[in-house]
């Protein structure tokens, strides 16, 4: 039998992170399913999925706690129960770009929480704009529907709030 980990990473960002937290899932049998890393104002952070045989999650999760004093690196870690693994979705691919301002995400959270839509993945950006060098805000990512949204309200919503803060807001259809 085996159990699924999600493991969250933080530390410095330095070479051998990955490869570290690897090693201690190879170790164990385990095996490293999926995972988003990133590098962010100098740190690292990820998190990642891994199948284990049941009888060594005990070993490696000791192991992945030793981490912190050997690497210097926060490792923690939840255990997935089988029914929330692989359930079918309705999902929305989300694009939203324009001028930088505090509160854009609240605002989209906010809205999209207010129609039970779940945000599995977001990815946002800071860039300039191309002519005037203003701060430029992007945030991409892929939203799980509830079955009974009513997706012309949302949309309408979110018109407004791309009006208020004169973004470009888009939804399309994700493709699976």
């Amino acid at each position: 039998m085996h159990s699924t980990l999600i493991l969250t990473l933080m530390s410095d960002d330095k070479p051998g992170v990955v490869e570290a937290v690897a090693n201690a899932i190879a170790a164990h049998n385990g095996n490293w399913l999926e995972s988003q890393l990133a590098h962010l104002a100098g740190k690292f952070a990820g998190v990642v999925q891994v199948q284990i045989p049941s009888e060594a999650q005990e070993a490696l999760v000791s192991t992945l706690e030793t981490l912190r004093d050997t690497h210097r690196i926060r490792v923690f870690i939840d255990q997935v129960e089988a029914s929330a693994q692989g359930a079918n979705k309705n999902t929305l691919y989300f694009h939203a770009i324009g001028p930088d301002r505090p509160g854009i995400v609240r605002e989209v959270a906010h809205t999209l929480a207010d129609y039970g839509i779940n945000m599995e993945k977001l990815d946002t950006r800071l860039s300039s704009m191309p002519y005037s060098g203003e701060p430029l805000f992007e945030a991409e990512g892929t939203l799980t529907l509830p079955d009974d949204l009513n997706r012309a309200a949302l949309e309408e919503r979110l018109d407004d709030i791309a009006n208020t803060l004169a973004m470009d807001i888009t939804l399309k259809n994700s493709e699976h």
